[in-house]
């Protein structure tokens, strides 16, 4: 919405209103709303209109339920797509390009030791699993088999540091390897012309195996959820202190989303929707065969997902690959969530996990 100060003030003026009360209305007024809400997004947009797959996020994008709820406002949504993925959305974060960003946990991480202001405010796209693939006539047949290979890793996102816990637990360390830094289309090249001699990825990886073109050697998938990958939304500071109601109901609409998308009624329309965003449906049902989707889409940090982003924070400066450790308790903001969940009415809707990823009381 645009407002006509001059004409304004000379109505309010005729009709007994001082100057000074409008300019201070009219500026309560501007500071209360803004007129677009510009959100990143750390994957590739695919298809027209753009879209992305595997979180809670995504179905709202997909849905247009965001745009939706600030329609009678006049506020504009506007979503960024980064093929460079969290560290890209970091730049345009840094640069400050965006109020909100869907991203992984260390890209996040290494922006917050770097001293970038923002605000955890909402789990997505969490327990999302890695696959390790190779040639389908390599002798390599687990991950112990990795040392001195060519293995492509897609650093600086969200995969890298469980990709290292997995290493970790094979008794390797990264530098153990010949790690290439390769996107996720790269990697799908690279390994089908056997450039590489393994890749770490996500479930994109289960193309090369329909082809015949990769084995799938190692998955995350029914193991510790330790060596799964997390996201989230962030906000900027400036924003939500700046709008704290919009920044509110930003969340709300989130949450609102994933009840809908965690409803197994909902399953099949779910993965389909994401299928849109290039990868098939088959492998979306793939790997969340066998799980509910109340684990998978859910916005609370909870024990569990705490307990990662803090062995994050102390993994990533470990590895070097962030300047400092800082508080996790103080970077997460639960407060719009816990204000969505108790508005909704879905306090104990999602099961809540334990740092060692089992359910509470079990």
């Amino acid at each position: 919405m645009t407002f006509n100060r001059r004409a304004v003030l000379k109505h309010l003026a005729a009709s007994g209103v001082g100057a000074s009360a409008a300019v201070l209305g009219l500026s309560a007024r501007a500071a209360n709303q803004p007129t677009v809400i510009r959100i990143g997004v750390a994957q590739p947009g695919i298809g027209n209109p753009p879209g992305f797959s595997g979180s809670s996020a995504a179905v709202a994008n997909g849905k247009g339920w965001l745009e939706e709820e600030f329609k009678a406002n006049g506020i504009k949504i506007e979503w960024y797509f980064f093929k460079g993925a969290g560290p890209a959305v970091n730049e345009a974060l840094s640069n400050q390009q965006l109020d909100f960003a869907f991203q992984g946990d260390l890209p996040a991480i290494v922006a917050k030791a770097a001293g970038l202001k923002t605000k955890l405010v909402l789990a997505t796209g969490v327990r999302s699993n890695i696959y390790l693939a190779v040639p389908p006539d390599s002798p390599i047949q687990s991950v112990k088999d990795l040392r001195g290979k060519r293995v492509a890793i897609f650093k600086g996102t969200n995969a890298q540091l469980p990709i290292n816990r997995v290493l970790e637990a094979s008794g390797l360390q990264e530098r153990d390897l010949r790690s290439i830094n390769l996107d996720q289309a790269t990697t799908l090249a690279a390994l089908s012309t056997k450039d590489i001699d393994a890749a770490f990825g996500n479930i994109n990886l289960l193309r090369l195996r329909d082809k015949n073109a990769a084995r799938i050697v190692y998955t995350s998938k029914g193991g510790s959820p330790v060596f799964t990958t997390q996201s989230h939304v962030l906000v900027t500071e400036e924003f939500a202190q700046k709008y704290p109601d919009i920044t509110a109901r930003v969340v709300k609409t989130f949450v609102r989303t994933a009840k809908w998308a965690s409803d197994e009624v909902n399953r099949e329309e779910v993965l389909r929707l994401w299928a849109r965003a290039g990868t098939p449906y088959e492998h979306w049902r793939e790997d969340y065969d066998g799980q509910p989707l109340r684990v998978r889409i859910n916005p609370n940090f909870d024990p569990f997902l705490v307990a990662r982003y803090k062995d994050s924070v102390e993994q990533a400066y470990r590895l070097k690959l962030s300047r400092a450790k800082f508080d996790v308790d103080q970077w997460i903001d639960q407060r719009y969530l816990q204000a969505a969940l108790k508005d909704l009415k879905l306090e104990s809707y999602w099961p809540v996990f334990q740092p060692n990823g089992k359910i509470l009381g079990t």
